[in-house]
């Protein structure tokens, strides 16, 4: 990535900061002065250096959050509306670059993973690792065996194909149905594209786990860290030492 790029991802400055830093010579790397913000270079291998002292790495965190309704998963909003990470606990406020892995909207609640580890969202979050998240949903009207056998042959929208793995009906009727939907892919807006795709609005949406990690009673607006042997039990191909070394 580029010595912007990495200086922010420390946490201790934006990309305009850092670039600011770059330019009039303040930051080394290797105890070479580097004035140029768009160096290629591999943090991991870097000793970095702001006015001579050494810029630490944050240490690798991880937490489940429950998140409530009306809240985006941004840093900010010119909207003004309110952010996951508003409400952390001040425990989880020093580590620098939290940000969510993957997005849910406004108006979806459930599990919702934080890390400052880029590496590790990183791998997350690539289709290539086809880890599955479980939505339970309610949605307007009858969903039927035909709409449901629709949608696991795959659906075209706008975003690409949406490809449910599996959808288990839990209760329907003329007003509303309910239903378990698994998806391994986190393509915008994809479990309210795919049932308006077979006529049917998504009025309730709750994310209940992601890979082995299962929201559980975890109470609505609380944050918990997860260890990395959960994390290891969750995500079985994933290589903790690897990722973050």
């Amino acid at each position: 990535m580029s010595l912007e790029r990495a200086l922010s991802k420390l946490g201790i400055a934006s990309r305009t900061e850092a670039r600011a830093w770059i330019e009039s010579g303040r930051v080394r790397c290797n105890g070479m002065v580097i004035r140029d913000p768009v160096r290629w270079v591999v943090p991991e291998k870097l000793k970095i250096e702001l006015d001579g002292v050494e810029l630490n790495r944050p240490v690798p965190i991880v937490l489940m959050l429950h998140k409530s309704r009306g809240t985006i998963t941004t840093r900010s909003d010119e909207r003004g509306r309110p952010t996951v990470f508003d409400g952390l606990p001040a425990e989880f406020q020093g580590f620098g670059n939290l940000h969510a892995v993957g997005r849910l909207d406004a108006a979806t609640t459930g599990l919702l993973l934080l890390t400052n580890d880029t590496k590790l969202s990183s791998w997350l979050t690539d289709p290539v690792q086809a880890i599955p998240r479980l939505y339970r949903v309610t949605v307007r009207g009858e969903v039927t065996s035909p709409k449901i056998k629709t949608l696991l042959q795959g659906v075209p929208s706008e975003v690409g194909e949406l490809h449910p793995t599996a959808i288990e009906l839990l209760k329907a009727s003329q007003r509303e149905s309910h239903l378990l939907v698994t998806l391994q892919e986190g393509k915008n807006r994809e479990v309210r594209r795919l049932f308006e795709s077979v006529g049917h609005e998504v009025t309730d949406l709750k994310r209940l786990a992601f890979g082995g990690l299962r929201l559980g009673d975890l109470p609505v607006g609380t944050v918990r860290k997860v260890s990395d042997g959960e994390l290891a039990l969750a995500f079985p191909g994933l290589l903790l030492p690897s990722v973050h070394e």
